[in-house]
């Protein structure tokens, strides 16, 4: 797979050589069990696969790149490069401007801009409309286009079963900016619609078995479909993609649920289901998949408690909290700057929105066990960061940089 060059301030000489080794031991990727490492009464078990992905690096690159090789012009992002605040803050710091934030509101207006402007687009992609809104300005939409290829093919295969007459069913939150962008690439080819959850999903399979009225749906899903959406003909043939940050066990279960209703509602043997039912599993993201995966395979650890890294408003950062809380205490930071002391820290809840202070986190006993993850957009070097942080609550910080020198 193609290396990038992403900056060095992201990088993390303990990470980098442990993700080295354990790619060469394990070039198949088989092997989801976590990389234990010993700091006297602490055990840090940190998971298989974790951290920027190749869509963020890719983008990151192509930010940072532009931002060098165009000095003296005004450039623009659509919106944050990635959820991470650390990457975001220093493209700021480079004199790079938001033109919307992540819900799409509006911070600069688009009369202000000119043809020589820059505009990037971000990992997550764009909407068609913002596409032609650039054009109409004199500025090329693609030619600073970060978009992660994984959400690209999820488009292309909105195109091509659109384009046999499927309705594409997308899985993921509909604020966000890459459902945003998906929602719009699929409705230019075909009836689409949003479901959010598999609570959602239970309510669209109900108007597919024809168990509620019709006219409900337009009420029920308002925002989530496109223009022209007919319920009573557009959910006869269907396929589900999906936001490529999702849980992939979610995804794969609310296409298993579609394909039930269809198979069930038409009668149709396991032969004949692709006449109503698509067939899509090839657009789950590796990166997901590979992440979660790895925390599954974490989890079969006994452990304290668990800490994910990354930034507060990532996707796929707050599905890996999701895993980890299911089994056992676990702390959603940003950063190292999050752990005050051994006994408090400042964590996020992703259910209810906020920053939270603990005490506590960590168990007064004799040795410690503790799950570590991150986000697909955070740095390897937090990570590297946060091990460095717990390791000195102990008075072992040392051991950081002999550990880093034992993987190398």
């Amino acid at each position: 797979m193609k290396t990038f060059n992403v900056p060095i301030i992201y990088r993390s000489p303990l990470i980098s050589a442990i993700k080295q080794q354990r790619k060469q031991d394990d070039r198949m990727k088989k092997d989801f069990t976590p990389t234990r490492l010993e700091f006297g009464p602490l055990t840090i078990l940190l998971a298989r696969h974790f951290g920027f992905c190749y869509g963020v690096e890719n983008a990151i690159e192509i930010a940072f790149r532009t931002v060098d090789e165009n000095e003296g012009k005004r450039i623009f992002l659509l919106s944050e490069m990635i959820h991470n605040p650390q990457v975001n803050s220093d493209l700021l710091s480079r004199g790079v401007q938001f033109l919307m934030d992540t819900s799409g509101k509006q911070l600069i207006p688009w009369e202000s801009l000119r043809s020589d402007d820059i505009v990037i687009i971000p990992a997550f992609g764009t909407t068609l409309e913002i596409e032609s809104r650039l054009e109409s300005l004199g500025i090329a939409p693609l030619k600073y286009n970060t978009t992660c290829p994984f959400v690209e093919r999820v488009w292309n295969k909105a195109e091509q079963i659109g384009q046999k007459s499927y309705t594409v069913i997308v899985h993921g939150k509909p604020k966000h900016e890459e459902t945003r962008a998906t929602f719009s690439h699929s409705r230019s080819h075909t009836p689409t619609v949003v479901v959010k959850d598999m609570a959602q999903t239970h309510r669209l399979a109900a108007y597919i078995r024809e168990e509620i009225p019709a006219e409900n749906f337009y009420e029920e899903f308002k925002g989530q479909y496109s223009e022209g959406f007919d319920v009573t003909r557009h959910l006869q043939r269907v396929g589900v993609v999906n936001q490529t940050t999702m849980l992939a066990s979610e995804t794969q279960a609310i296409a298993d649920y579609v394909r039930q209703a269809i198979q069930e509602h038409y009668q149709l043997p396991d032969e004949r289901i692709a006449e109503r039912f698509a067939d899509t599993r090839d657009t789950l993201c590796y990166a997901t998949n590979d992440n979660q995966t790895a925390v599954t395979g974490m989890l079969n650890e006994p452990a304290d408690l668990a800490i994910v890294v990354g930034g507060y408003n990532s996707s796929n950062t707050s599905h890996l909290v999701e895993l980890c809380e299911a089994q056992l205490p676990t702390f959603f930071i940003s950063s190292e700057e999050k752990l005050i002391s051994q006994n408090e820290l400042l964590h996020y809840d992703f259910h209810r929105h906020e920053e939270l202070r603990s005490t506590g986190y960590l168990p007064s006993k004799e040795k410690v066990t503790l799950l570590l993850t991150s986000g697909a957009s955070c740095p390897d070097a937090i990570v590297e960061g946060v091990i460095r942080k717990l390791a000195g609550f102990y008075g072992l910080e040392h051991l950081v940089d002999e550990t880093a020198a034992a993987w190398s």
